[in-house]
C-alpha cells in the first residue's frame, strides 16, 4: 500500500497536477458558496475539459472540484442562512444565527475545520477499508433501504424544536410534495395538475433555494419595512485570531466530530442517500446526544460541526461503491464514473489491479484538495465575513438574481424558477404560522426513498411484509427508529412539563 501510495504521490504531484487540483479546489468553492449551483453542476461544466488530459489530471480535476463543491455551500449557509448546496441544509440552523450573533468568522472557521477533519477521515476510511465497506453496502436491498427510510423520518420529531404536531404537519408535507410528479413503480401521473413541466416532479435544488433563501429574503425585507431600514450585521474582527475559536472548543467537539464523521461516511457508502442526507441526520443525532438539546437552533458550535463533518465525510463514502464496485452513490459520483468512461476505464474490482496507479492517485488527489480547501477557506475567511458589511439593498437583488439563475441553470427550465418562487411563499407562510422548515426537507428527500423501497419490497415479496421483519439489517433500523420515536416523546413531555413549571 504504501508503494502504490508513493506512486500516486509521484503520479499527481507534478506542476500540472498541483495547478489543477488547486484551481479545481477553487472553482469548486466558488460553486458550492453560489446558491442554486453546486459540485454537480461544476463537474457537469468541467466534465468536458478532462477529455484531452490523461486519465490522472482529469480525475484530480473532478475530485477536486467534488470536494471543493460540497464544503464550499457553508459560506452562503452560514452568513445569509441560504444552503449552497442541499449538504448545507443543516448548517443554516446554527450556522446563520451565530452569524446574527456577530460571531460568523466563528462559525465560518469552526465549519471549515469540521469539513476538513470529515474529508480526511473518509479518505483515510477509503484507502484502508473500501472492499470490506463495500461488500456491506452490496447487502443492502429493498427490505433494508426501507428500514432505512423509517429511521430517517422518524428524526422529524427531534427536528421540531417547539412543536411536535407542527413538526409531523411540516414533514408529512415535505413527503406529499415529493410525490408530485411521475410513480416510480408504474409510471402514473401523480398530481400533476395537467402541467408538463410537473411530469418530473420538484427539483430538490430549487425547492431548497426557494424555502431558504427567497424565503429569507422576503422575510428580511418585511422586516426592514417594519424598522424603516435594514439590519446591520457587524462581524466585528478585532481580537479574532486563527479560525476564531479556542483549541479547548474544538476539543470539546471531538465526539461530536468524530460521530458526525462516521455517520457521513455510512451514509456516503449507501447509494442513493448522500450528503443531503447525512447532514440531516448527524445534526439530529448531535441534538439527540447533546445534554442541551434546546439550545441546538439558537447558534452553537455543536450543529455546525456535525453538519460539515457529515456532509463532508459523505464524499469518500461515496467513492467506496464507486472505485470498489462500480456502483455510484449520488449523481456527483455518476458524473466521475462518466469521467472514467471517456478514458475507456471500467470501475469496480478490478480497478485496484488494473489501474493502482490510477485508483492511488485519486487518493491522493482527494487528500491534497481537502488541504487546499483548507488554506483557501481559510484566508477567505474575514474576506467572507466583510461581505455582510455590504449594504443589503445590493446584496438582496444580487441573491435573487443568483437564486434565479442557479434554479433556470439546473435544467434550463422556466419552471424550477417557478418552483423557486412558490417555495419561498410556503417558506414564508411557515415563518408566519412558525412551523419549522427543516421536517419539510427531511420529508422531501426521504419520502421517495421510503416510498420505492417500500412498493419494490412488496413486489418482491408478492404483497408480504413479513420479509422487511425477517431481515437482521432493517430489524436493526427499525430498532432505532423505536428507539427514535420513544426518545423523542419523552423528551417532548418532559419540555413541556418543565415549560408548565417555569410558567406556573
Amino acid at each position: 500500500m504504501l508503494e502504490s501510495l508513493a506512486l500516486g504521490v509521484r503520479s499527481v504531484c507534478t506542476p500540472v497536477g498541483l495547478l489543477i487540483t488547486l484551481l479545481g479546489t477553487v472553482v469548486g468553492i466558488i460553486f458550492g458558496a453560489v446558491p442554486g449551483l453546486s459540485a454537480t453542476t461544476a463537474i457537469v461544466l468541467c466534465l468536458p475539459l478532462t477529455y484531452k488530459m490523461s486519465s490522472i489530471n482529469g480525475m484530480a480535476l473532478l475530485i477536486s472540484l467534488f470536494i471543493g463543491g460540497i464544503s464550499g455551500g457553508l459560506v452562503s449557509a452560514i452568513l445569509t442562512r441560504i444552503p449552497g448546496t442541499p449538504s448545507s441544509v443543516a448548517t443554516t440552523w446554527d450556522g446563520y444565527p451565530m452569524t446574527q450573533k456577530g460571531q460568523g468568522v466563528k462559525a465560518l472557521g469552526i465549519g471549515i475545520c469540521a469539513s476538513f477533519f470529515g474529508t480526511l477521515f473518509s479518505i483515510i476510511v477509503l484507502i484502508f477499508a473500501a472492499p470490506s465497506l463495500a461488500r456491506v453496502a452490496i447487502q443492502f436491498g429493498a427490505y433494508e433501504y426501507f428500514a432505512v427510510a423509517v429511521f430517517s423520518i422518524t428524526m422529524m420529531a427531534t427536528l421540531s424544536e417547539k412543536s411536535m404536531s407542527k413538526g409531523l404537519i411540516s414533514g408529512l408535507m415535505g413527503c406529499i410534495f415529493a410525490t408530485v410528479g411521475m410513480d416510480p413503480a408504474g409510471s402514473q401521473k401523480r398530481f400533476t395538475l395537467g402541467i408538463r413541466s410537473m411530469m418530473s416532479g420538484f427539483n430538490i435544488l430549487p425547492v431548497l433555494v426557494g424555502l431558504f433563501a427567497v424565503c429569507e429574503i422576503i422575510t428580511y425585507i418585511e422586516k426592514a419595512r417594519n424598522a424603516k431600514g435594514f439590519e446591520v450585521i457587524d462581524v466585528d474582527l478585532k481580537g479574532v485570531k486563527g479560525m476564531g475559536f479556542t483549541w479547548k472548543e474544538f476539543w470539546g467537539q471531538k465526539w461530536n466530530l468524530l460521530r458526525s464523521a462516521v455517520i457521513g461516511c455510512i451514509i456516503g457508502i449507501l447509494p442513493g442517500i448522500g450528503a443531503s442526507t447525512s447532514n440531516v441526520m448527524a445534526y439530529t443525532v448531535a441534538k439527540k446526544s447533546s445534554k442541551h438539546p434546546e439550545a441546538f437552533g439558537t447558534g452553537i458550535i455543536d450543529g455546525i460541526v456535525a453538519s460539515e463533518a457529515a456532509n463532508n465525510a459523505s464524499i469518500g463514502g461515496a467513492m467506496v461503491p464507486l472505485l470498489a464496485l462500480g456502483i455510484p452513490g449520488d449523481s456527483v459520483t455518476a458524473l466521475l464514473l462518466g469521467g472514467l468512461t471517456l478514458k475507456g476505464i471500467s470501475a469496480g474490482p478490478l480497478l485496484f489491479t488494473e489501474h493502482v496507479d490510477l485508483v492511488y492517485s485519486i487518493f491522493i488527489a482527494m487528500i491534497l484538495a481537502s488541504v487546499f480547501m483548507l488554506v483557501i477557506e481559510f484566508y477567505g475567511l474575514r474576506i467572507f465575513a466583510k461581505l455582510l458589511g455590504l449594504p443589503k439593498y445590493y446584496m438582496l437583488p444580487a441573491i435573487f438574481l443568483f437564486c434565479v439563475i442557479g434554479a433556470y441553470g439546473v435544467h434550463n427550465n422556466i419552471f424550477d424558477v417557478w418552483t423557486v418562487l412558490v417555495f419561498g411563499a410556503v417558506g414564508f407562510l411557515f415563518t408566519k404560522l412558525d412551523i419549522p422548515a427543516s421536517p419539510f426537507i427531511l420529508g422531501f428527500i426521504i419520502g421517495p426513498l421510503a416510498e420505492e423501497n417500500l412498493r419494490r419490497g412488496l413486489m418482491l415479496s408478492k404483497g408480504s411484509f413479513l420479509p422487511f421483519l425477517q431481515s437482521p439489517l432493517a430489524l436493526v433500523f427499525f430498532g432505532l427508529a423505536l428507539i427514535s420515536v420513544v426518545a423523542s416523546t419523552v423528551s417532548h413531555r418532559k419540555r413541556i412539563k418543565a415549560q408548565k413549571q417555569s410558567n406556573g
